[in-house]
């Protein structure tokens, strides 16, 4: 007798085939399939390009600085650049004086015309040393140095003196637009979300409040 290696049945000898299941003599039982188990799909990752963060060298602890403050230092170096404009028509005002009270009108005209001349040549200077230098080398005017402010890029360092000179040109001409554009400029980081002024923006500059 041959018996099913797969149920066991008994068959005749010489059969080729089980008369019970079926199987084949001489061949291993059939062993179903197992399907391959299919690779869960990665879904594509976002490209994200590798830059400094905006801020990642800031001083420890600094914020956006507010509008009160940045307004209150504006005064401040308006007073300032007023006080010295002031003290030179004053002295040159004196110089005059005497010449006319010598008789030498001339030369006191001559000292009127150089004074009419001469402010906004000093204004230029003071402007210049006040938001261009000292901004580039401190990193804030006198006004905004009393009110602990710091002008940064986006780093953190301080502008470059082409940088501040752009941005003090920015302002300027911001001013030439009657009323409104001073008024914008000065009003904006009202609700700018990075306190902003529009000259900030024309730069890509950031005023700080540190301690």
């Amino acid at each position: 007798m041959t018996y099913c290696t797969n149920c066991g049945a008994a068959n005749q000898p010489g059969t080729q085939f089980c008369t019970s299941c079926g199987q084949r003599f001489g061949s291993a039982p059939a062993v179903p399939a197992v399907p391959p188990i299919a690779a869960s799909p990665i879904p594509p990752q976002p490209y994200i390009p590798v830059s400094v963060p905006v801020g990642a060298g800031w001083p420890a602890g600094a914020t956006y600085a507010t509008w009160a403050d940045r307004a209150i230092g504006y005064i401040i170096d308006s007073v300032l650049v007023g006080s010295g404009m002031g003290i030179l028509y004053l002295f040159v005002g004196t110089i005059m004086a005497m010449l006319s009270g010598l008789g030498a009108h001339g030369l006191a005209g001559g000292m009127c015309c150089i004074m009419i001349a001469l402010f906004p040549i000093a204004t230029l200077l003071v402007g210049l040393f006040n938001r261009v230098y000292l901004v580039a080398t401190r990193g804030a005017s006198i006004g905004q140095g009393v009110m602990h402010l710091r002008v940064v890029d986006a780093n953190g360092n301080l502008l470059t003196m082409n940088t501040a000179f752009i941005r003090l040109l920015a302002q300027v001409a911001l001013s030439f637009v009657p009323f409104v554009g001073p008024l914008l400029d000065l009003l904006w980081p009202l609700w700018d979300e990075k306190r902003q002024t529009l000259h900030d923006k024309a730069v890509g500059c950031f005023v700080l409040k540190v301690d």
